[in-house]
């Protein structure tokens, strides 16, 4: 049995979560980067005896448009699969219904569910240096009444929350733009997921495909590429309400 880390991870925070749990249902990791604009994930291929796990972060409740649209290329071919989501602290909505349709539509068998915390990609405050040993702790206890399932050969669907038809899907319009630290050496170009940044001309962006997922801050060997401070502002105000209280991981088993 091959484990598949299925994952679209921006700044880490999802990797972080995904790494664990796959690193607890088994050894023999298969590692899928979503992220990786220029993979062939309709070349991906698992069987029944395979075990899936898709981490996707919570983009205002919605999976990411490039991480849906890259699962949906995968061929399942009924491998069991645990869905995660993982959100900066606000609210995670209709990611994980969506994601499970995702999953299904690729043909996987979805067995369990998790919903897990990860510091805020934008406003870094919130959340910060989540997931912690608390988290970990929650993670751990979720990953063995998962194995536990899959070991009982349990294929049961769990109830998953979440809506549809899905919410809005809105654009946060944050577009990172460079400093005067940049050296244009083109890492953020190329590791942008939706290829939104000129390869000549890294302080070129098109704005309509930015997904405001702040890999190019992430990657950034310099500190280079910044959002403004006005809009960081404004949303550091707009999210204390929602964001100030801990919410903690959830399973669906």
């Amino acid at each position: 049995m091959k484990i598949y880390k299925i994952c679209f991870s921006p700044t880490g925070g999802t990797e972080k979560v995904a790494g664990f749990i796959a690193g607890k249902l088994g050894s023999d990791i298969v590692n899928i980067d979503l992220t990786d604009r220029k993979a062939d994930f309709k070349g991906v291929a698992l069987n029944g005896d395979d075990v899936a796990v898709i981490a996707v972060p919570s983009y205002g409740g919605r999976v990411p448009a490039p991480a849906a649209e890259r699962i949906t290329q995968i061929s399942g071919n009924g491998a069991r699969a645990v869905i995660v989501c993982v959100y900066g602290n606000r609210a995670y909505e209709d990611t994980l219904a969506e994601l499970q349709d995702c999953a299904l539509k690729a043909g996987f068998s979805i067995v369990a569910a998790v919903a897990a915390i990860a510091e805020h990609s934008i406003v870094r405050r919130y959340a910060a240096n989540r997931p912690d040993q608390d988290d970990y702790t929650a993670l751990n206890k979720y990953a063995e009444q998962i194995a536990a399932k899959l070991n009982s050969n349990d294929s049961a669907t769990p109830a998953i929350p979440g809506n549809r038809p899905y919410k809005k899907a809105g654009s946060v319009g944050f577009v990172p733009r460079p400093t005067g630290q940049c050296t244009s050496c083109g890492l953020c170009a190329s590791k942008c997921p939706t290829g939104a940044i000129s390869t000549d001309n890294p302080a070129k962006v098109d704005k309509k495909a930015c997904i405001s997922c702040m890999r190019c801050a992430a990657v950034c060997p310099h500190g280079a590429r910044k959002v403004n401070r006005l809009l960081l502002s404004a949303a550091n105000i707009m999210l204390k309400k929602v964001c100030s209280t801990r919410k903690e991981c959830e399973l669906y088993l």
